[in-house]
């Protein structure tokens, strides 16, 4: 008897696992040197390698650009695509933005210390196109244009919330501007750098935001959390899906990868 029941409790484990995984449909992958990774709402994704080369594929899955001008500005440290016609790379150590076209062609490039932003921590595009910049040195979050203009700048926040902030992330949403730190949690202003409200959000591996919805990848989970109901929706990431080393996730897709592939699953809660 013991045997039966234990073959019975065997399978219902397995149906359970084939159900769950049943909701993640797997459309794509790549294989090669993979850095990074990111996907703008168009569902082109951009692919980083260790060298910083950029490379963009649409959602079909074919070459749509590339950016090689790898060893100008020291390692890449983040790429906003929150805008497909206008991506834009920081690279924190030189203290420089790129800001490229829908092809990933050179259209300029900025430096931040020769406009008095001494130490850049983060940068994210604006609703307008615009470029919001933190600067470490002063603890405030400044606006700029493609130019080099200074278009607004806050309070210093250590003296405004009492605080210091630190983001790794800039996204501008909805009429909102979230600085997102990993260690401190979401940190909400308006459209003019006034502050509005803290989201309890940390240990976020990526993040997302649309509307009300932050969606984020926390260890093996996909939280989707509501900032006006104070709610969250989780979705286990299925076991089977390892070896990965990093994951994020759209509101449809989700991406993981580790240094030499790449998988896209299409998924639904």
């Amino acid at each position: 008897m013991k045997p039966l029941l234990y073959i019975l409790c065997s399978f219902l484990m397995l149906s359970s696992a084939k159900a769950q995984d049943s909701s993640f449909l797997l459309v794509r992958s790549f294989r090669g040197d993979i850095a990074d990774a990111t996907m703008d709402n168009l569902d082109n994704l951009y692919l980083i390698s260790t060298t910083g080369q950029v490379r963009k594929f649409n959602a079909n899955g074919d070459s749509a650009g590339i950016y090689n001008q790898t060893r100008n500005y020291g390692k890449l440290y983040s790429i906003d695509v929150s805008n497909p016609l206008k991506p834009i790379l920081f690279f924190k150590d030189f203290s420089t933005i790129v800001l490229l076209d829908r092809f990933l062609s050179n259209r300029g490039v900025l430096d931040l210390r020769k406009l008095n932003i001494l130490q850049p921590g983060a940068v994210g595009l604006a609703y307008d196109n615009t470029i919001w910049v933190f600067d470490e040195y002063d603890n405030k979050l400044k606006k700029i244009d493609d130019q080099g203009n200074k278009l607004l700048e806050t309070a210093d926040f250590r003296t405004a919330l009492n605080t210091t902030i630190r983001p790794q992330k800039i996204i501008n949403d909805n009429g909102l501007v979230y600085l997102a730190d990993t260690a401190s949690g979401v940190f909400v202003f308006d459209n003019y750098g006034s502050f509005k409200k803290k989201i309890a959000l940390k240990n976020w591996s990526s993040l997302l935001i649309k509307e009300n919805y932050l969606i984020h990848t926390v260890g093996d989970e996909i939280v989707v959390y509501n900032s006006s109901t104070f709610t969250d929706k989780r979705k286990r990431i299925p076991g089977s899906f390892q070896p990965y080393i990093h994951a994020f996730s759209t509101p449809t897709k989700l991406v993981t990868f580790s240094g030499d592939s790449l998988r896209i699953y299409q998924y639904r809660f």
